[in-house]
């Protein structure tokens, strides 16, 4: 399998937001790739693969919780963002989930204390030997294509140092979040640097990640960095339909939410947490938002955008059965 990384606009890895119902509206509204939220390689590597034929899915489950799911409609698109500290653990985990996504992505720009104290996330920016086990142990082993997502070193030498000792892993793109290990979201994104790096001529596409909070900044980052790809978090998570030209209005988008929600049966705390979100920039306020805040069930987080039929016609049609359409492989 192969993935153009080239000229696309992603859906960026967020934590607990990046599940498969809120990946499949990403796709639906625009998105050329859509990146899952980063999954620890000891954690996929416990879980077991099994095939929910009643809802379509291949869910990866581990103590009765689905790790990862994944569907026909984001065959070739889904990316599996990966947390590891070494090549062997993160070739154990992605073993287990390579045959069911379009590629591999190494997480090497989360700042969190467990990832950092783990050897993962940004504990690798310095650690270039340990980056090249792990992209080249993938990359020789694995059937999709490999890719590392980074931040920005405080030097640019060391930066570029960086992004080509990535480079000559034999990746098929880098994405670069503008902004370094110190600084937050709060912080503005400094797209120059990026900017910097795509004009040493890297061969493999550069995506950026950093500060893209509405259409019109899809164009003016790719005329300020020269990056090939635009990866996009929070102003995806927003109003998703920022990867298409036409503007869909916020309410509209959480309904079809939530009914992606329903048609692949999400945990309504998963549910709960990406809607308000979607809805935390313009509606914090709205009657609806504090339903959803005290919901606890999906019915109930349904209910309260008024989607309670919907969700009570899945329910009549799929949960009567007495086979659950579930299986091992």
């Amino acid at each position: 399998m192969d993935v153009d990384y080239a000229n696309k606009l992603i859906l960026a890895p967020m934590v607990r937001a990046g599940t498969l119902p809120f990946r499949l509206l990403s796709l639906r509204h625009g998105a050329d790739l859509v990146y899952g939220e980063e999954i620890i390689d000891k954690k996929i590597q416990r879980a077991e693969r099994r095939v929910n034929s009643k809802l379509g899915l291949v869910e990866f489950v581990h103590n009765g919780k689905v790790v990862y799911s994944t569907c026909e409609e984001e065959a070739g698109k889904n990316i599996f963002q990966i947390g590891t500290a070494s090549g062997v653990s993160a070739l154990l985990g992605a073993e287990v989930i390579a045959r069911d996504v379009a590629g591999i992505d190494v997480n090497m720009g989360c700042p969190k204390h467990f990832s950092v104290s783990g050897g993962m996330g940004c504990a690798l920016l310095t650690k270039p030997e340990t980056i090249v086990d792990i992209l080249t142990t993938l990359r020789r082993n694995l059937p999709v294509p490999i890719t590392a997502k980074i931040r920005l070193l405080p030097d640019h030498a060391d930066t570029l140092q960086l992004v080509k000792t990535i480079e000559s892993t034999g990746v098929k793109a880098i994405g670069i979040h503008a902004r370094t290990k110190e600084m937050r979201k709060e912080v503005p994104a400094i797209w120059e640097r990026v900017k910097r790096v795509v004009d040493e001529n890297i061969s493999v596409p550069i995506i950026h990640n950093g500060d893209v909070f509405a259409r019109e900044d899809i164009a003016k980052c790719k005329e300020a960095t020269g990056a090939s790809s635009v990866m996009i978090a929070r102003g995806a998570l927003w109003n998703v339909s920022i990867f298409e030209e036409e503007q869909a209005s916020v309410e509209d988008l959480v309904t079809e939410y939530l009914k992606l929600c329903v048609d692949v049966e999400n945990v309504y705390q998963n549910a709960k947490f990406t809607s308000l979100s979607m809805l935390s920039k313009t509606h914090t306020k709205d009657e609806r938002n504090f339903k959803i805040t005290s919901a606890k069930s999906l019915e109930a987080v349904c209910k309260a955008f008024d989607v309670g039929d919907y969700y009570a016609e899945h329910d009549a049609k799929y949960n009567s059965a007495t086979q659950s359409g579930t299986t091992s492989e």
